[in-house]
C-alpha cells in the first residue's frame, strides 16, 4: 500500500505522522533529560524538573500544553524552556519527511528508528556532551532485524557492513594517533561509533558526505563561537554528525547520484 494512491489517505497519514512525531519528540526530550541526570526513562511518571511534581495528562500534550500554560509549570510557576515545544514541532516535521520520503515501508520504519536515535543523542550531547551507547545498540538492532527485507542480495548488505568497519575502524586509528600527538582527546568514542553506525545505514559514499558536511558545519560553528575568546572550548560534535546523517538519509540520493555522475 502506498500513501500516494489516494489523497485523503495521504493527508490522514501525514497528520498521523505529525502527531506521532510531536509525541515522540516529547518523549525523547524527557528521555534525554533523564539520561543526563541519571534517571530511568522507562519507569516513573513525568515530573516538573524544578519542583518535582508529577505531571498530568493536560500537562503533557505536545506543543499545546506549553501554549495553554503560557510556558510555565502550573504547580510551581517556573518557566518551561521553549526548547520543548520547538523540538516537538521539529521532530513532527522530521516524521512527516520520513514518511513522505520512504512511504509505508519497512525501510521507513527502520530509518525512523535511526532518526529517533539521532535526535535523542543530539539532545544528550548538547546538554552534557555524552552520546548514549543505547542509541547505537538500538540502531544496529533495527538494521539487523530489517536486513532480510531491504537488501538485494547478500553483497549489498555486506557493502554497508564494510562501510561501518571502514569509518569506525579508520576514525578510531586516526583518533588514537591524534590523541598521542596533541596530548588530549581529539574525537570522542561516541562520535566514532556514530560514524560507524551511519556507515551501516548510508554506505561508503553517503557517509563520506556526512563526514564532510559535519566537519565543515562543526568547524564553522566553533569558529564563530570562539571568535574573540582566548581559549577554544570543547564543543559537542555529535549533533553535527547526527544532523548531516539525517540530511543524507532523507535527501542524500540526488547528491550521491550527482557525485557518481561526475566520476
Amino acid at each position: 500500500m502506498s500513501i500516494y494512491e489516494y489523497t485523503p489517505i495521504l493527508i490522514y497519514f501525514v497528520l498521523l505522522a505529525a502527531v506521532l512525531g510531536a509525541s515522540l519528540g516529547s518523549f525523547l526530550n524527557c528521555a534525554a533529560w533523564r539520561i543526563v541526570h541519571g534517571e530511568s526513562f522507562l519507569k516513573g511518571r513525568s515530573h516538573c524538573t524544578t519542583c518535582g511534581h508529577a505531571l498530568g495528562f493536560l500537562d503533557l500534550i505536545p506543543v499545546l500544553s506549553w501554549v495553554f500554560l503560557k510556558g510555565k509549570c502550573r504547580y510551581c510557576g517556573e518557566k518551561i524552556p521553549a526548547r520543548y515545544p520547538l523540538t516537538e514541532l521539529f521532530f513532527a516535521a522530521v516524521s512527516v519527511l520520513c514518511l513522505l520520503r520512504f512511504d509505508l515501508t519497512v525501510l521507513c520504519l527502520r530509518n525512523y528508528i535511526f532518526l529517533c536515535c539521532l535526535f535523542l543523542l543530539t539532545l544528550t550531547d548538547i546538554e552534557d556532551m555524552m552520546i548514549p551507547d543505547g542509541c547505537h545498540i538500538v540502531s544496529v538492532i533495527a538494521w539487523i532485524v530489517t536486513f532480510p527485507f531491504l537488501f538485494d542480495g547478500f553483497g549489498d548488505g555486506v557493502s554497508h557492513i564494510i562501510a561501518a568497519v571502514v569509518y569506525g575502524g579508520g576514525l578510531l586509528a586516526v583518533s588514537l594517533i591524534l590523541d598521542r600527538v596533541l596530548g588530549r582527546e581529539s574525537l570522542g568514542g561516541g562520535d566514532i561509533k556514530l560514524f560507524a553506525v551511519t556507515g551501516l545505514y548510508i554506505g561508503l559514499i553517503g557517509t563520506l558526505f556526512v563526514m564532510i558536511i559535519a566537519c565543515l558545519a562543526g568547524l564553522l560553528f566553533n569558529a564563530v563561537r570562539a571568535k574573540g575568546e582566548q581559549e577554544t572550548k570543547a564543543f559537542p560534535f555529535g549533533p553535527w554528525i547526527a544532523g548531516a546523517a539525517a540530511l543524507m538519509l532523507l535527501f542524500g540520493d540526488p547528491l550521491i547520484n550527482w557525485y557518481i555522475g561526475l566520476l
